[in-house]
């Protein structure tokens, strides 16, 4: 049995760089945590997606990106890690 596709709605910090939120549903700031959204700053909308476990994503894991809409209503993506600063 295959997953039906989850809709999701992403949105990029505009004061945090290379940083995404993915939200279950449009505009749904409100499950957010308090901290989370002033340390964000303001939000500004990049696409609608379909969201499938089988789906391929540039730096997150669909399934893991699916699972935290389920719990939590969103999904932050960081930016990535630089090994050199590590």
């Amino acid at each position: 049995m295959t997953t039906p596709p989850t809709t999701c709605y992403v949105y990029k910090s505009l004061r945090k760089r290379d940083t995404y939120v993915y939200l279950r549903e449009r505009d749904g700031f409100s499950v957010l945590p308090q901290d989370l959204a002033a340390a964000l700053g303001e939000l500004a909308f990049v696409l609608e997606l379909r969201l499938t476990p089988e789906r391929k994503l540039a730096r997150e894991l669909a399934p893991v990106v699916l699972e935290h809409l389920a719990e939590r209503g969103f999904h932050l993506q960081l930016p990535p890690v630089d090994p050199l600063l590590e």
